[in-house]
């Protein structure tokens, strides 16, 4: 089997202008990876193996025509929440099992005018819920460094399709931590962009004020050259701006920590902290200084309250979004009804699993008669706390530097209480809540175990630029 699976983005796109390759036999070596590794690992759902032959072969064409461009020809797996005109897309629930998109997202034309192949449907938590992969209705996903592992969520399966070698890069979405907690469990770099940088539509939406596309890689480098290709103004999604788009690429050129202000939160070292998770933490901390990066105590007062603002939000929105899926317009229909609110209530039941239920549950309380102003309206109110005390810390720092979870991957089976669960997200949720732009980057290997854990660095809202200027100037350092 070839071994042009193990490519990222950059390294790729080099050979194939080269001629070292060609899309074909770059597309070829994946499919093989995937038949190889699949049975094992569970990132993909389906794989269109002759649809992505079929544009590796067209972009094998345009680039002997004179075309070029970083993701031409490159095979990019794609999180199964994210529609592609002729392919699934099930947000890995029996609800939408058999149901296929009619169009594309924008993401999707943005890649497709790149010249990218979407190559196959990689499993999540089911709508996006979770911390684990577990979620999913369709299918088990394993972590590939440890398979009694989990890989994270809800992001999952892209994580493990990345970090297990089975594609070039990945699309995941990220609502409130689930593109860089399964990053930082499967020892690759997951960005999620600012708040409106990418455009949603087209996306199956969980949480509307809150869900961000954004690309999952082998390296930082890569991670720009894929947001190069996905940011930008979409007339069809109305929050994202009509800014120019920043050149990534271009704003890495000669990364460097030197003069670089670095803000740690107090409130995100806490006690709790997994002992390997914190050292490697400590050695990232270590590292940032040693090249020359200024170390400066901040303070998120109102982080504590994070994690209760977010499973009121989120799950509020989450009960209206997923309003829509009702048996009547299309995926699941229960054949046991013999009137409309049977036929609601029982395609619902039989079509969604339990922790979708659970958080419709919390969000159509939350919204409730009675409950609204002293639940969903305080916590909109202690979310601009939230965003303004990161708006204080970047009047002072350049980026903060974080744990991305309190532990490393655990153990499938291993977390069954919910909330023990919902702790995953501790260190990504605020962010999420701000708006603003967040990265995990790898930080190494836990001892013994040799799991992999990460470094989140986060940046000021729109300022992806600066962030992946750090986050490649650590990624060098280490």
């Amino acid at each position: 089997m070839s071994e042009l699976y193990k490519l990222g983005i950059e390294a790729a796109a080099k050979g194939l202008a080269k001629g070292d390759f060609s899309s074909v036999e770059l597309t070829q070596a994946v499919i093989d990876r995937v038949k190889a590794e699949n049975p094992r690992i569970g990132a993909y759902l389906t794989f269109d193996e002759e649809g992505a032959l079929a544009a590796a072969k067209t972009a094998d064409e345009a680039r002997a025509n004179g075309r070029a461009g970083m993701l031409l020809g490159i095979p990019v797996a794609i999180k199964d929440l994210i529609n592609v005109k002729g392919q699934p897309c099930t947000c890995a629930s029996k609800i939408l099992k058999g149901y296929v998109s009619p169009y594309d997202a924008t993401v999707i034309k943005n890649l497709k005018a790149a010249g990218a192949t979407c190559a196959g449907r990689v499993n999540m938590d089911e709508f996006a819920m979770g911390s684990s992969t577990e979620n999913s209705a369709l299918g088990r996903t394993v972590n590939p460094y440890d398979v009694t592992r989990v890989p994270g969520g809800s992001s999952g399966g892209s994580a493990a399709a990345v970090g297990g070698d089975m594609c070039i890069a990945a699309l995941g979405t990220d609502t409130g931590g689930s593109i860089r907690q399964p990053a930082s469990f499967c020892n690759c770099v997951g960005l999620k962009p600012s708040y409106g940088r990418v455009s949603r539509f087209g996306v199956t939406a969980f949480a509307s004020s809150l869900d961000q596309v954004g690309p999952m890689t082998k390296s930082v480098t890569d991670a720009a050259f894929l947001l190069q290709a996905l940011a930008g103004h979409d007339e069809m999604d109305g929050t994202t701006p009509d800014e120019p788009v920043p050149d990534y690429a271009a704003a890495l050129a000669g990364a460097s920590l030197k003069g670089v202000k670095i803000g740690l939160p107090k409130e995100y070292f806490i006690d709790g902290l997994d002992p390997e998770v914190k050292r490697l933490t400590d050695e990232a901390v270590a590292k940032c200084a040693a090249a020359g990066a200024e170390l400066v105590e901040v303070s998120l007062p109102h982080t504590e309250y994070a994690m209760a603002v977010y499973y009121i939000v989120a799950p509020a929105e989450a009960s209206a979004n997923l309003a829509r899926f009702d048996g009547v317009r299309y995926g699941h229909r229960s054949e046991k009804s013999d009137n409309v609110f049977n036929l609601y209530a029982r395609s619902r039941a039989e079509g969604f699993g339990p922790e979708v239920k659970r958080r419709i549950i919390m969000g159509t309380y939350v919204l409730s008669s009675g409950y609204y102003d002293a639940y969903y309206g305080r916590a909109l109110k202690v979310r601009t706390l939230i965003r303004r005390d990161f708006e204080a810390a970047f009047a002072k720092v350049d980026a903060l530097l974080t744990p991305v979870a309190p532990t490393p991957a655990f153990k499938i089976g291993e977390v069954q209480d919910p909330l023990t669960m919902y702790l995953n997200d501790l260190f990504t949720i605020p962010s999420s809540l701000a708006g603003n732009c967040a990265i995990s980057v790898p930080a190494g290997f836990t001892a013994g175990a040799r799991l992999p854990v990460g470094v989140q660095f986060i940046g000021d809202a729109y300022r992806e630029d600066k962030l992946l200027r750090v986050a490649k100037a650590f990624e060098e350092a280490r």
